[in-house]
Parts: structure tokens; sequence; C-alpha cells
């Protein structure tokens, strides 16, 4: 049995056009204006590839030049664009308990020409290939989802190399531009939304952000609340000492543990364990003063200063009745293996999680 969704393609393009309203102005002339729209059709269409000749043949262009002109030889100022998209996504999409999105993705390359191609790690592929790699950011709510900042990522085989240089002016690059780490700009795009005053009370990433002490810090003196994954050789403060994750979560009564379920994926339910925890930290230090211990996941976590409540104070165990750290009890011994932690920051008293 085939099953196919139902689309208004009259009310679809209805409001695309109003959508992109919002950024025809950014480009003075008649010609790249309607080139854009094109290439924009051409980019949400089902073609296979996104090429300028793929997209020009879904135009109904005779060949590829009008869309490599709109990316090389075009007037227009793309940080504008995106700041023009970001207002339409917070006035369309807008919630003030809103979700911002950080990660990463590459585009595997087979030359050496673009901007930022060097042999590096990507999601993509899982495994080390040649790729130009680009961090976003996205906004999620209640009513949808959509990306809001972009920033291409130039190793520094590119920006410390004299040789590179004139290829990085020749591909638009501006000039000046260093050497910046995948956290710094997913930092810096953070900053943009929330000084651009996007309705956001969240903000999660995976490990690789999630370690970056200092992008906790910056969400902290916004008091935003974040989830962030972090690995189980994260340390963090507890009461009895010094603990790594997975060895806090060895210590805990199975008791402790919150079934808990993130939703539908691609493959069912997504299930999984989660403890609350307590440091020691006072909610005035600046330092993480919750801990989560997931099951699947690492995360750390701090309830943002708009919620309705923060995080139950106190510990979930009785800490001072945890196995010692040569010995576990018999129902200790049946919680599940945690392998992830995470923290949240000052807190003061939101709807603890279930017990038991």
């Amino acid at each position: 049995m085939a099953v196919a969704a139902r689309v208004d393609v009259d009310g679809w393009v209805e409001q695309f056009d109003t959508a992109f309203a919002r950024i025809a102005g950014r480009f003075g002339r008649r010609e790249p204006r309607w080139q854009a729209r094109a290439f924009l059709l051409g980019v949400l269409s089902d073609v296979d590839t996104r090429s300028c000749w793929q997209l020009a043949e879904q135009a109904g262009d005779r060949s590829p030049h009008g869309m490599q002109r709109l990316l090389t030889d075009a007037v227009w100022d793309a940080d504008a664009v995106r700041d023009d998209l970001r207002r339409y996504v917070a006035d369309e999409l807008g919630e003030p308990d809103g979700l911002l999105v950080l990660d990463d993705t590459g585009d595997l390359k087979r030359g050496t020409q673009t901007v930022g191609v060097q042999r590096q790690y990507t999601g993509t592929a899982g495994k080390i290939e040649n790729a130009q790699v680009a961090v976003f950011a996205a906004y999620v709510s209640s009513k949808g989802r959509a990306l809001v900042d972009r920033d291409i990522y130039l190793p520094r085989a590119w920006t410390d190399d004299p040789r590179r240089m004139a290829r990085m002016a020749c591909a638009g690059v501006p000039a000046g531009v260093g050497f910046a780490s995948k956290v710094t700009l997913g930092r810096r795009m953070l900053a943009r939304a929330f000084d651009a005053g996007m309705p956001a009370a969240w903000v999660t990433a995976d490990e690789f952000y999630g370690g970056e002490r200092g992008l906790r810090r910056d969400l902290q003196e916004r008091q935003v609340g974040y989830v962030l994954a972090v690995a189980r050789s994260h340390h963090i403060d507890m009461p009895i000492g010094h603990l790594r994750a997975d060895q806090a979560a060895g210590r805990l009564h199975r008791r402790c543990w919150n079934r808990l379920s993130a939703g539908q994926g691609a493959k069912g339910e997504r299930v999984y364990d989660w403890a609350l925890l307590q440091s020691p930290h006072p909610p005035t230090s600046g330092a993480d003063t919750t801990g989560c211990l997931s099951a699947d996941a690492a995360a750390t976590v701090s309830w943002p200063s708009t919620a309705a409540g923060h995080p139950d104070p106190s510990p979930s165990p009785n800490w001072s009745k945890w196995p010692a750290a040569d010995g576990r009890s018999r129902s200790a011994s049946k919680r599940p293996r945690a392998r992830s932690v995470s923290t949240s920051t000052r807190s003061a008293a939101s709807p603890p999680l279930a017990r038991g």
C-alpha cells in the first residue's frame, strides 16, 4: 500500500512568498531577486543534488550561469538575510520556552578548492574524509523548527597558510577572518540569537560542545537553561567527592532512576533512564549545581530562570547511604549502566523528578 501526504500547493507557495518578502529587499535589482527566489525553490524541491546545474534545470534556466552569478558576483548581504530569516522564524515559530540547537555537519568533497575543505572528521561519513564543515543553529518550538544561523569552519590549514590567502579572497572570505574553533562559532551564533531577542529558554548540543566550559558559562550568565552532552569521563563535584560521571552512576540505587521518553525517533520511541543529583556548589557560585545522569547519553543540564520552577535542590539519593567505591549493594547493581552526565546551574526549586 502506498501512502503520500497531501499538500496544499497554492497555500505552500503563498506562505513561501510571504517569507521571501522578508528578504527580497536585500537584492537591489530585479534579476538577482527573482534568481534568489528560484534558487530557494530549487533547494526546497526534491532534486537529486543541489548543484547550480540541477537548480537551474529545476528553475527552467538554459544554463547554470544565473545561479552561479547569484552566489559569486551578485551584490547582497548574506548576514543581513540571515538576520531577516531569524526575525521571521521568531515571529512565526517563537515561544517563550523555545529551544536553540547547535550542531555541525560536513559536505563530502572530491577536490581541494572549496573553501575550508580538508581531510577532517565529519558526522556525515562518521569518519575522517575530505570535507567542508559548517556549524548551524536551529530553533525549535511546538510550532515547528528552522535553521536560523550558520558559519563555515575554516581549519588552521586555511587561515594560517599564506598560500591559501589568495584562494580565500577569491572565494569571498572577508579579509581579516582568522581561525575560530567550531565551539567558538557556536558561541557566537548563540550570542547573536539572544542579542536579537530570540525567544529561547533552552539550548542543547552534543558532547563536542557540551564539554566546553566557556559555552556553559555563557548560558549561565544569560540565565538560559541548557541540556548539553558531555563525556562519561566528565568530572562532577558531589557531596561525597569529585567523581567521574560513570563513577557517580555506579553508586546510585535503582530507585533513583526515572524512565522517561524523548518521543518517537527513526527506530521507535526513544526511552532513557535519568537520575537527578545535586552538587555542593551554592546556586550563586557560577558552577554547575545540579547533575543528571543518563543511562544512554551524556549531557549537562541547567534549568532556565524563566521556567515555572527550578530543580529540587535536594539530591535524589541519600548520599551518606551510598555503597562504598569498592562495593555495591544488590539493588544498586540492577540500575542502568550510565554513560553520561548532565549538570545544571544555579537552580532553586523546580518540580523534582519522580522518585522510584
